[in-house]
């Protein structure tokens, strides 16, 4: 009897958890984080204001919980695309085109993570530093592995793999989403262009020096 009680309370917690956090994104984007009150987010939320407060403790750390659950579907979608195109392939670029073309795509169709850039772009002050080191690692993790097995499989010639990653992201996926205008007006084509120029850019850095 109390176990069952004990898991209806865990699965309310966790219920108003959610409609918290969404509450406070659906607020902070359109509103802003300044001009969106605790007590706003509790009555969208369908919650009380201590309920809030006893959850997240303040405004600010509500901001960290809205961000970091967006960067966590951000995450996966990485994961996803590593494993799908990372893992077994025949050709190196070929792979590494369809890994940054499904990365643009994923966050193209992603609500997460159009609201973390919009957040982390408009709230950057609100935001510690420590919580943009944390995503730039967790972002780069996964593709740090690999190109340190790609490294060691003799694919690539990477001496530090972090790195190598950092002028991958920044040649490829990070090049599209940083063009003018909005996430998604960018043509299929110049898209497609963008990513393949820049991985054989970095391939030509990065590819193992054939010896003569």
């Amino acid at each position: 009897m109390d176990h069952t009680q004990n898991k209806k309370i865990r699965k309310g917690s966790s219920d108003k958890r959610a409609k918290i956090i969404a509450a406070a994104r659906d607020l902070f984007l359109s509103e802003g984080f300044d001009r969106s009150s605790v007590d706003a987010v509790a009555t969208k939320a369908g919650v009380s204001k201590r309920t809030v407060y006893d959850y997240y403790g303040d405004k600010q750390n509500l901001l960290l919980a809205v961000v970091e659950e967006s960067s966590s579907a951000v995450l996966v979608m990485i994961e996803q695309g590593i494993s799908d195109h990372l893992l077994k392939f025949e050709d190196l670029e070929q792979a590494l085109i369809l890994f940054c073309e499904q990365i643009v795509a994923s966050a193209n169709g992603s609500s997460d993570y159009k609201a973390l850039i919009r957040l982390v772009m408009v709230e950057a002050a609100n935001l510690p530093d420590s919580f943009f080191e944390r995503l730039d690692n967790a972002t780069e993790e996964g593709i740090i592995r690999r190109f340190t097995e790609f490294g060691q499989n003799g694919l690539l010639d990477v001496i530090d793999p972090k790195m190598a990653t950092k002028h991958f992201a920044a040649l490829t996926f990070l090049l599209v989403f940083n063009q003018p205008g909005k996430i998604g007006t960018l043509e299929e084509e110049q898209t497609k262009r963008i990513i393949t120029e820049g991985v054989r850019v970095f391939l030509c850095a990065y590819a193992p020096q054939r010896k003569s």
